[in-house]
């Protein structure tokens, strides 16, 4: 069963975000996304489901952004994929790459390993779990690079640095810390190292506490500091 595309110029999007980005899906780049869309979802199965494409920004309002964890695109697998960044919904394994990120946040904080990969909780406390791609093709990562996403995550990383103050930006992997020239380092804080995934992970994820840094510069700017732990 393949998920359609909405047609229509106007997405079902949280009126933070729409405000500013509804000239965007009016452009010739989104007409043209549309239509790789559609046309990838008459031939292979597209994740996430249609209605999920957008969580990330549905799930974290735009005034509330106080963390941005960027990655790449959504998982691949049957029902993993929900629209949050390295999140699964509660009852689907926890991939090898979140697997990671607990273990950092356990080394990080001392938080006791989740038993369950949703981090819907993050998105409530202002965390916007972005990847630079919205949708993959099933069982193909990264098959959806270069088909217009990143336009689109552009637009959306620019907003974020122009209209709000003191943001951590957590940026993991290639495809991540290629946004890096979108945000303003004058006023918000960069974390940038290797992917989560086990492919990668030595070569500097591990190590590099993102979480205790986020903390410590939201903190500093006289703002709460992010509750990491996951309830059971």
């Amino acid at each position: 069963m393949t998920h359609q595309v909405d047609q229509s110029s106007r997405p079902q999007l949280h009126p933070s975000w729409l405000k500013h980005l509804e000239s965007y899906f009016q452009s010739d780049a989104m007409r043209s996304l549309k239509q790789f869309l559609l046309l990838e979802q008459s031939q292979y199965q597209v994740y996430p489901p249609n209605r999920l494409i957008f969580n990330a920004l549905n799930s974290t309002p735009l005034e509330q952004v106080k963390v941005v964890i960027l990655g790449q695109d959504p998982y691949h697998g049957f029902e993993q994929a929900h629209g949050l960044s390295f999140s699964v919904p509660k009852g689907i394994k926890i991939p090898p790459s979140l697997l990671n990120v607990f273990q950092e946040l356990h080394h990080d904080l001392g938080i006791v390993m989740p038993q369950h990969g949703d981090l819907s909780e993050w998105t409530q406390q202002g965390v916007l779990l972005l990847n630079t791609a919205l949708t993959v093709r099933a069982k193909q990562a990264n098959s959806h690079r270069g088909k217009g996403w990143e336009g689109f995550t552009d637009e959306v990383i620019q907003l974020v640095s122009l209209s709000q103050q003191r943001v951590v930006f957590i940026l993991w992997g290639r495809n991540a810390r290629e946004k890096k020239n979108l945000i303003n380092q004058s006023k918000h804080l960069i974390l940038e190292s290797a992917h989560p995934s086990p492919y990668s992970a030595q070569y500097g994820f591990f190590g590099s506490r993102p979480f205790s840094k986020t903390n410590q510069f939201l903190q500093q700017n006289g703002l709460p500091p992010i509750n990491w732990s996951i309830t059971p």
